[in-house]
């Protein structure tokens, strides 16, 4: 077994051949997604071209000092010159704030992850893009709110976007080689979070300490709580659309416990191609980072009898109605998606501080749809200006919800 196990690892060097040396931009280093992406990309031999992060200085500080970056960004400026004052006897470049976090995006790479939360993404994948570099996406509200500016933005430049969210690259990886017209239906697959089977009233009273439990992902705070609202599912329902131009009312959800099966496509014979694995992220982010060839990648490998068994169920429409809502807001369009996205991720904040129940999340949310919004003029500046705007409402009609 050792000496086999050597010839793995020999054969996978001489196959990595053709991705050693591949310059990488990680944004959200220091998260969830981040923090794998590094591992995997020191795994493959990557070069570590710049990192981006929030607000960390001890994670990006150790990151620096690993991957030696020519270029550091943390978002918070009063990190980012704590951050400086640390790093000043390694030859890195040190910034702040939005203009650092799209000057690492199109700094000279070959590849940049975008795995930072939140609406905070959209500006950085948009510089990257006029650069001409390829993202690897796994930043959910890129798309969310600024799909149609993304997606013609990456056509004009003939940029790659492959998506790193385990569901979008299960789906990914089902469509290649097949014709865009052989599509029937995208299935995206949900684990339920941890309050699957909960009635309305059970969740009402619901901490933030039990939402967080999720069953079997490892995530950041905010995408966590998202889990557990279902609103994760809706927003990727809307990015779906994005990514592979199917009309909303062709993408189904499917609750699925075990996480082992991402994803699925149906196609116009009827039949559906599925991609399975262990629920590990890792998987995913290599895929994105060496698409279109694959290497050997340091997880578990799946044995099917080690599950037994897989269940699927229907979602519960009536309690999660987050996925209508999402569902609701990209089949109106315009600026209703960036409404809803910035008045969950506002109700998530507050949620998570206290100030709100955890099915108010949901309430929020749905209240964005109602909203008077003029029509989508194309800018950019229009959709951070909503952002704005009902991030600001959200918190004002949350101030009158009684606790």
């Amino acid at each position: 077994m050792v000496v086999s196990h050597q010839k793995n690892m020999i054969d996978n060097k001489k196959m990595n051949i053709g991705i050693n040396g591949k310059r990488l931009t990680v944004l959200g280093s220091t998260g969830s997604i981040g923090t794998q992406a590094l591992e995997v990309a020191e795994n493959l031999g990557c070069v570590v071209a710049a990192l981006a992060a929030h607000s960390n200085v001890g994670l990006i500080e150790q990151q620096i000092r690993r991957f030696k970056p020519s270029l550091a960004v943390l978002f918070n400026e009063e990190a980012a010159a704590d951050l400086r004052l640390r790093v000043k006897d390694i030859n890195v470049k040190v910034l702040s704030g939005m203009e650092g976090l799209c000057e690492a995006a199109a700094a000279d790479t070959d590849l940049v992850l975008n795995s930072v939360v939140g609406m905070i993404g959209l500006q950085p994948t948009l510089a990257a893009i006029e650069a001409g570099h390829n993202i690897a996406l796994a930043n959910k509200e890129t798309l969310v709110a600024g799909g149609a500016i993304v997606m013609k933005a990456a056509e004009q430049q003939g940029v790659k976007i492959i998506p790193v969210d385990s569901e979008h690259s299960a789906i990914f990886q089902c469509l290649q080689g097949q014709p865009d017209k052989a599509v029937k239906k995208l299935i995206l697959t949900a684990s339920g979070g941890p309050f699957f089977g909960k009635t309305a009233v059970e969740l009402e009273n619901v901490t933030p300490r039990e939402a967080l439990r999720h069953p079997n992902w490892s995530m950041g705070s905010k995408i966590t709580i998202d889990s557990a609202t279902m609103m994760n599912k809706g927003l990727e329902l809307i990015e779906a659309k994005w990514l592979f131009n199917v009309n909303p009312r062709n993408i189904d959800i499917v609750i699925h416990r075990e996480s082992v099966v991402h994803s699925l496509v149906e196609f116009q014979d009827n039949s559906v191609l599925a991609q399975l694995g262990v629920p590990d992220m890792k998987i995913p982010i290599q895929y994105a980072v060496t698409y279109p060839s694959r290497f050997d990648c340091n997880v578990k490998q799946l044995d099917l009898t080690d599950w037994g068994k897989l269940t699927f169920y229907k979602p519960d429409y009536e309690t999660f109605r987050s996925m209508d809502i999402c569902r609701k807001a990209i089949e109106i369009g315009g600026l209703y998606p960036a409404a809803v996205n910035a008045a969950n991720e506002a109700a998530v904040s507050l949620f998570l501080e206290n100030r709100i129940g955890f099915m108010d999340i949901i309430r929020l949310a749905g209240e964005a749809l109602e909203l008077d919004l003029p029509e989508f003029s194309g800018d950019i500046r229009q959709i951070l200006e909503t952002d704005r705007a009902v991030r600001e409402n959200t918190v004002a009609k949350a101030q009158q919800i009684k606790r």
